[in-house]
């Protein structure tokens, strides 16, 4: 989200046990709720980043093998895992089975 004081970007913070975003430049401050989108946070599951959220519905669709069931539909989306200079990484989630997995 970019700042409505002075357009730059703000970054999220806690402060006294509240998600807070804040911007650098200025020290705006938005206080997050439920209702705001750009308070999404990004949750980690054994050291792994979930990348694609449950609401799948709005992903596109390919036709790839999963692993785990054998499923040949899959969401997709595209991720900038590595260095800018490197190809990005294509992640999928059956639509079958909810397996996740990566193409480098």
């Amino acid at each position: 989200m970019f700042c409505p004081e002075c357009k730059s970007l703000m970054f999220p913070k806690t402060v006294d046990g509240k998600r807070m975003l804040a911007c650098k430049k200025c020290n705006h401050e938005i206080e997050c709720d439920e209702k705001r989108r750009e308070c999404v946070t990004i949750s980690r599951t054994n050291k792994e980043m979930t990348v694609i959220d449950s609401n799948t519905a709005t992903l596109p669709k390919t036709k790839v093998e999963c692993p785990k069931c054998g499923h040949n539909e899959a969401f997709w989306v595209l991720r900038q895992t590595r260095a800018a200079d490197e190809p990005e990484t294509k992640i999928y989630r059956c639509v079958k089975c909810q397996h996740s997995w990566r193409e480098y």
